[in-house]
C-alpha cells in the first residue's frame, strides 16, 4: 500500500500547492533499463532473502517519456517497486531494473500507484486528446493493462490491498473494485453538511477499510462567511457500518485543510494539515487512531525545518514516512524525505552518497520490511530520480540544529 502523491508536489486537493519539474536524470551506468517490450523477471524470495543492507540508491529512469518526473509510489514484496519514470507508469524489480508498464492506444502518460503483496499493480492513465484520465490493473510480464474505467475527469486509483481489492474515484464518485468489478460506492458519512463530496481515495488496508478524503464548502450567513472544510473520511470494511468523518483541528477555514495519505491494518490513519494563504505555507502532520472520536496528534517538525507532512503509513511496523521542509517565498525548499518510527521525534533520511547539498528528496512509500520509497532531485543539475532507501530504520538520524 502507498501513497501516489507528494503533498508538496501535487496540490491535487489543497488549494495553493505549485511545483516545478526538472528533467529527468539518466541512468546510473550500473544499472539496468529494461526494453520496452518482453517478459520481465521479477526475483525470487529466495534469490533476494539477504541480510539487509544500508543503503540509499538512485533508480534508472526510461530511456524517454513525456514528462521529466522519477518516483516510487508504493513497495511491493522480493524487492518489487512501483511508481513513475519520465512521466510513464513503470516498476522495478530487485535487481534494481527500470521496467516501463504498456500504455494502450490513446494514452500518453501515467503513474502505478501503489502495489500489493501478490503483485498486483495499480495506477493512472492519461488519455492524450483531452487529459482524461482512467484506473488500471496490471502484473508484471502482462502484454497489457487491464482498464477499471473509462476514461474521465475525476477518475484514478488510490490503493490495492493484498486480498485483490483496488479502491479509486471513477468520474468522481468513490469506488472499490474486485476482480476488475465494482463491488461498492462509497457514501459521504451521514454527519457531513449537505453538497460534501468526496475528493480523494487514498488508502485500503489488509482488513478492507478505506481512508478517503472529503471536502464541503456553504456560505454561513449568520456569521457572514464561507465555511470551508477538508477533512478524511474512513469507511469499514465490507460496508456493514457507516463511514466515519475524522476530525480535524480547523473546520472553517478556506485557507486550511486537512488530507489524509494513509491507514495501516490497525486502522491507524496519517494525514497533514496544510494552510496555504498568499505567500503562507504551513504544512502539520497528524495522526488518527480508533474509533476516530478526537482530533489528530501532531509529532511536530523535523528539528531545523518548518513544516512536515505525512505521506505513509507501513502495513503493521507503525513506521511513517514524508517531506520536512521550509518554504521561502510560497515554494518549498530545502526538502527532505522525512521518517518516523512512532514515538519520538520524526527523523530525516541520507542522501545518496555523491550527492551534493543542493538536492529535495521526499519518501512516499514505506514497506514492514524497512524500505522506503520516493524521490530525489539535484537543484544543481536540475535531475530527478525515483529512490530507494534500504534498512532505512538503520540510516534515519535527527539533524543537527
Amino acid at each position: 500500500m502507498s501513497r501516489s502523491m507528494s503533498a508538496l508536489a501535487a496540490g491535487a486537493v489543497l488549494a495553493g500547492l505549485v511545483t516545478a519539474t526538472a528533467p529527468a536524470s539518466a541512468a546510473p551506468a550500473s544499472y539496468a533499463v529494461a526494453a520496452p517490450t518482453g517478459t520481465p523477471t521479477v526475483a525470487s524470495a529466495a534469490a533476494t532473502a539477504t541480510a539487509c543492507v544500508p543503503d540509499a540508491v538512485r533508480l534508472p529512469a526510461l530511456p524517454s517519456g513525456p514528462w521529466t518526473s522519477g518516483a516510487v509510489n508504493g513497495l511491493g514484496a522480493d524487492g518489487l517497486a512501483v511508481g513513475e519514470s519520465r512521466g510513464l507508469p513503470a516498476y522495478w524489480t530487485a535487481d534494481r531494473t527500470v521496467h516501463p508498464v504498456p500504455l494502450p492506444a490513446g494514452f500518453q502518460n501515467g503513474s502505478v500507484t501503489a502495489v500489493n503483496a501478490k503483485g498486483l499493480m495499480v495506477g493512472t492513465l492519461e488519455r492524450s486528446s483531452d487529459r482524461a484520465h482512467a484506473a488500471f490493473t496490471y502484473r508484471a510480464g502482462d502484454a497489457a493493462v487491464r482498464l477499471l474505467t473509462g476514461a474521465s475527469a475525476g477518475t484514478g486509483a488510490g490503493d490495492v490491498n493484498d486480498a485483490g481489492r483496488v479502491v479509486g474515484m471513477d468520474a468522481g464518485t468513490p469506488k472499490e473494485w474486485a476482480n476488475g468489478t465494482v463491488v461498492r460506492e462509497l457514501p459521504v458519512p451521514e454527519d457531513a453538511h449537505p453538497g460534501t463530496r468526496i475528493v480523494t481515495v487514498d488508502g485500503i488496508n489488509k482488513r478492507g477499510d478505506v481512508l478517503g478524503t472529503a471536502h464541503t464548502e456553504y456560505e454561513d450567513p449568520e456569521n457572514d462567511r464561507i465555511v470551508s472544510k477538508t477533512f478524511p473520511v474512513v469507511w469499514p470494511a465490507g460496508g456493514g457500518y457507516p463511514p466515519y468523518s475524522l476530525p480535524v483541528w480547523n473546520e472553517t477555514d478556506w485557507t486550511t485543510g486537512t488530507e489524509a495519505s494513509g491507514i495501516d491494518d490497525k486502522g491507524r490513519v496519517v494525514g497533514y494539515e496544510a494552510e496555504n494563504y498568499r505567500e503562507l505555507r504551513r504544512r502539520t502532520p497528524a495522526v488518527w487512531k480508533k474509533p476516530y472520536d478526537a482530533p489528530p496528534a501532531a509529532p511536530g517538525p523535523v528539528t531545523g525545518y518548518e513544516t512536515l507532512t505525512f505521506e505513509a503509513i507501513s502495513p503493521t511496523t507503525n513506521v511513517t514516512v514524508g517531506a520536512a521542509a521550509t518554504f521561502v517565498e510560497g515554494y518549498a525548499r530545502y526538502v527532505r524525505a522525512a521518517y518516523w518510527p512512532g514515538t519520538g521525534s520524526p527523523l530525516v533520511l541520507p542522501n545518496p552518497a555523491g550527492a551534493s547539498a543542493d538536492v529535495n528528496t521526499e519518501a512516499r512509500a514505506v514497506s514492514d520490511d524497512d524500505r522506503v520509497g520516493g524521490s530525489f532531485r539535484d537543484l544543481l543539475t536540475l535531475t530527478d530520480s525515483a529512490m530507494i532507501w534500504t534498512c532505512a530504520s538503520k540510516q534515519a538520524y535527527a539533524p543537527e540544529k
